[in-house]
Parts: C-alpha cells; sequence; structure tokens
C-alpha cells in the first residue's frame, strides 16, 4: 500500500466466486508483476467457504513467494468480521454506508476492535456513503445511492469518521456505484472531491463499484488519492460470456473444467486491461 501511494497508482481488487476466476486473476497479476488483491463478499464467502478461500490464496502466496492478498469485501455484521479474521483473512471491510453517520462510527469502532484483538496487523477498511449493494447489470441507479456532488460525504465528515473509528482504509462515496449500466452511461465520478477526502484523511482511498467507470475517470481517481480499485462486475460478465462461448463451441462437451477454461480466458482479458491502466502501463 505504501508503494502504491509513492508511485500513485492502485493496486486491483478482484472479486471470484469459483477457481477459474482465482487463477485467471493470480495468472494476469504474475503476468504483469504486479500485486493483486482477492476480494469475496458475504455470499461469495458463503458459497466457497470463509477458511477454505483464505487458506487457498494463502497457499498461492506462499508456494509463488507472491504478493496476493485476500480480502473479505462488503461484511454487514461484527459476527462476520470476527469469522474472517480468525479464517486468516489480510483485510476486513466493514459495511455500514446504510447506517446514520454515528451508527456507522460505533458499529465500525467495534469492528475495528473486535478485528484487532484476534489479528493485530489485520487491515480494516469502512465506507462512508450508500452506493448500492448488488454486482449486477443495472436498469437504473440504484435506489438511495449517493451520486450527486451534494450528497456525498464531506471531507469534514471523512475526517471525523477516520479519527473516530482508527480505520487504515476508507471507500468513501464519490459518484461511483455498484453494478453496471445496461444502456446508460455511468455516473462521472467527483474527482475534486476525492483530492479533499484525501488530504483531510491521510488514509489510502478505496474505490467500490469500478466496474463501468472510464478510463478517464479511473485515470483521475488514482491521482486524487485512490489506491485500491474494486472491479467484480465485469468480472461476473467476463465470466459468463466465456462460459457461453464454450458451451456453444462444443455442444456435447460435459468437462467443467475444459469449460471453465473459456470463462478463465475472457477474465485474463478484463484483469490484465485493467491492471496495466490502474498502474500505467502500456
Amino acid at each position: 500500500m505504501i508503494d502504491a501511494s509513492l508511485k500513485k497508482v492502485a493496486i486491483g481488487h478482484f472479486n471470484i466466486s469459483d477457481i477459474a476466476a482465482l487463477y485467471a486473476i493470480f495468472d494476469s497479476a504474475r503476468e504483469l508483476n504486479l500485486p493483486v488483491i482477492i476480494g469475496v463478499s458475504e455470499g461469495e464467502r458463503e458459497f466457497l467457504g470463509v477458511k477454505q478461500t483464505a487458506s487457498l490464496v494463502r497457499s498461492l502466496r506462499e508456494e509463488y513467494d507472491y504478493p496476493i492478498f485476500i480480502n473479505a469485501d462488503h461484511t454487514y455484521s461484527l459476527d462476520g468480521i470476527k469469522k474472517a479474521v480468525e479464517a486468516g483473512f489480510d483485510s476486513v471491510i466493514f459495511d455500514g454506508a446504510k447506517l446514520s453517520l454515528e451508527d456507522n462510527i460505533i458499529k465500525t469502532k467495534e469492528a475495528v476492535k473486535i478485528a484487532r484483538s484476534i489479528n493485530p496487523d489485520i487491515l480494516v477498511e469502512a465506507e462512508i456513503g450508500y452506493i448500492g449493494t448488488s454486482s449486477k447489470i443495472l436498469d437504473a441507479i440504484p435506489e438511495g445511492a449517493l451520486i450527486d456532488e451534494k450528497s456525498l460525504p464531506t471531507a469534514e465528515t471523512a475526517k471525523k469518521f477516520v479519527l473516530e473509528t482508527g480505520v487504515d482504509l476508507l471507500a468513501p462515496a464519490v459518484g461511483n456505484i455498484h453494478g453496471m449500466m445496461r444502456n446508460a452511461k455511468e455516473p462521472a465520478l467527483h474527482i475534486n472531491r476525492i483530492v479533499e477526502i484525501s488530504g483531510a484523511t491521510g488514509l489510502p482511498l478505496v474505490l467500490h463499484g469500478g466496474s463501468g467507470t472510464s478510463d478517464e475517470d479511473f485515470v483521475s481517481a488514482i491521482s486524487a488519492g485512490i489506491r485500491i480499485v474494486h472491479i467484480n462486475t465485469e468480472i461476473r460478465v467476463a465470466w459468463r460470456n466465456g462460459m457461453e462461448l464454450g458451451l456453444e463451441s462444443d455442444k456435447n462437451e460435459i468437462s467443467p473444467y475444459k469449460l471453465l477454461a473459456f470463462s478463465k480466458t475472457a477474465i485474463k482479458e478484463v484483469v490484465i486491461k485493467r491492471l496495466k491502466l490502474f498502474n500505467g502501463l502500456k
């Protein structure tokens, strides 16, 4: 994280639901010699197994001596935080974005206390400002999502939140949304707000809901202080497109690993493109 801040680049955070996505992301990062974060939401963790996912990512890190990390994405309960830290996750996110500011502060502070009582070195992230919850194709902006400048968290709010909670990373709403618009342009990011919050908090900032964001907004946001970018919906779309291609290419194929190879290839294309952009590579 310190290295990313010094270089003014962002670490790619990509969510997985199966091993094909994991290897696609890992192989992409190794090809470019870049660190990478694997994210698993509560639903993804429930499907894959909390301990199993953490162990699998750690095994890759240890076997290849490579900077691949595992993050417990969007955790809404303190019990979920506890289970993820105990399982060996490198970082956890407590998501209290739908709560009032004061309730979010109270709950996040508890999450930090619980996490660090188990692992003092754990990185704890929190969110301020609601941006929706689903990584899917959207027909409309998520109800209640804060995208206009007047409704976004201010630098003062962010500073208060950070000082009272003691988090290591902050994910503010800056015009971003979870999911991707089906037939409309993604909302533009408010770059000046990123600059203000970065200056006020002094923390690495995280951009959630990165899927569908324009390259120009990504570059500007990273320059302004974003140090981790989350991509999930783009991964899911690539997975499905690859699977459909595999099924169409051989209607008699029934070997899952052969079909999943198509998804892996499609995901790699997305991940390599995004990692290059986040790190200023051609």
